[in-house]
């Protein structure tokens, strides 16, 4: 991918290439700069207290290409984007791949936020990087990715203090549902501390949840009970539910109540979700127009019931385009609707009509 020419105009490039020919110092895979050689860039630029921006991109859903499309797939996503983004960045930056899905970008060009903004907007919404389909063999997976980004010496005086704030912004935006930048701004970013839903493991969140609802009786108290974790963990502003008379509440907008009676037609199954209620209209344009009027752009639906029966609809919904629901976020809420329904028929809890 990358060629002598483009890398020598860097004095560091320069240097490891007389020594070690450019194989050397470059992925096997994408043709990108390898892990060691991009810290070893930034670590250059930091002694030579040049100003840059240390960015750090991680494709959303990586593993759903691998796993549905296979690796060959999977590798050539990562090549696709990998060209796309060292022709994106070829006149003021260098890109490398840092490990997996991940990749580096060292910018020497978009130092002062308005500049980083408008570079990660054009990246966003030109199709040339993101948000975009890259044909493939036997298949052409539409890529989304998520960054962090933070700026030498404005916002860091250290190499691991700035690792640890492209961490941190890159954590923020998966918590916001991911297909999003972030960029460090102390006011905002300085006290996250990174908790990675990975880390602390599905079953261990299962578990909190049935904690949660078994606290308290009444359906609409449980949701309350829940509501903290769920905002927590999956980064949601407010929860909704539905019952059976198709009316919408809100747990803590107690002034929210809407009908939604074709809502049934998007429940084929016990779950629903898109980041784009566009598709919403034509069979459910009720929902849809509520969705609209309320400023929310993306939902996720899971139907509470057992068997054939149902109790009624728990709804993540929020004002934020292209938000992409992942797995164990889906698995979380499908997993409350059963606990609901349970209390439903257990101890009587029932929802509002």
């Amino acid at each position: 991918m990358y060629t002598i020419e483009q890398l020598i105009k860097y004095p560091y490039f320069a240097d490891l290439i007389e020594k070690t020919g450019l194989t050397y110092i470059t992925d096997n895979l994408t043709g990108l700069v390898s892990r060691p050689y991009m810290l070893g860039f930034a670590k250059e630029l930091l002694a030579k207290k040049i100003p840059f921006s240390f960015i750090m991109l991680d494709l959303d859903n990586f593993k759903f290409v691998n796993d549905t499309y296979g690796h060959t797939a999977g590798d050539g996503v990562l090549s696709g984007v990998a060209a796309a983004l060292s022709e994106f960045m070829d006149e003021f930056g260098v890109v490398g791949r840092f490990g997996g899905d991940e990749i580096l970008m060292i910018d020497l060009k978009h130092i002062t936020y308005d500049e980083k903004k408008a570079f990660f907007s054009e990246m966003y919404t030109s199709g040339k990087v993101l948000r975009r389909n890259y044909d493939l063999a036997d298949c052409s997976p539409f890529v989304t990715g998520t960054i962090g980004c933070a700026t030498y010496p404005d916002d860091a005086a250290d190499f691991d203090e700035l690792f640890s704030m492209i961490d941190k912004t890159l954590y923020r935006g998966k918590s916001k549902g991911r297909n999003c930048y972030i960029i460090y701004v102390l006011e905002k970013h300085k006290d996250i501390e990174i908790k990675k839903m990975a880390g602390r493991g599905i079953c261990e969140m299962m578990q909190s949840i049935i904690r949660q609802v078994e606290l308290v009786p009444g359906a609409v108290n449980k949701f309350h009970s829940v509501l903290p974790l769920l905002m927590d963990e999956v980064g949601i502003s407010d929860l909704y539910y539905i019952n059976t008379n198709y009316k919408m509440y809100a747990v803590l907008n107690g002034e929210f109540c809407e009908d939604v009676p074709d809502i049934i037609r998007l429940m084929r199954d016990d779950i629903y979700r898109t980041n784009n209620i566009d598709g919403i209209k034509e069979n459910a344009p009720v929902f849809f127009e509520v969705l609209n009027k309320h400023g929310i752009e993306t939902v996720l639906i899971t139907k509470m019931g057992m068997q054939q029966e149902t109790d009624g609809y728990i709804v993540c919904a929020e004002p934020r385009s292209h938000r992409i629901w992942q797995e164990d976020e889906c698995a979380m809420l499908l997993f409350l609707a059963k606990m609901i329904s349970v209390g439903i028929r257990l101890d009587g809890a029932t929802l509002p009509v």
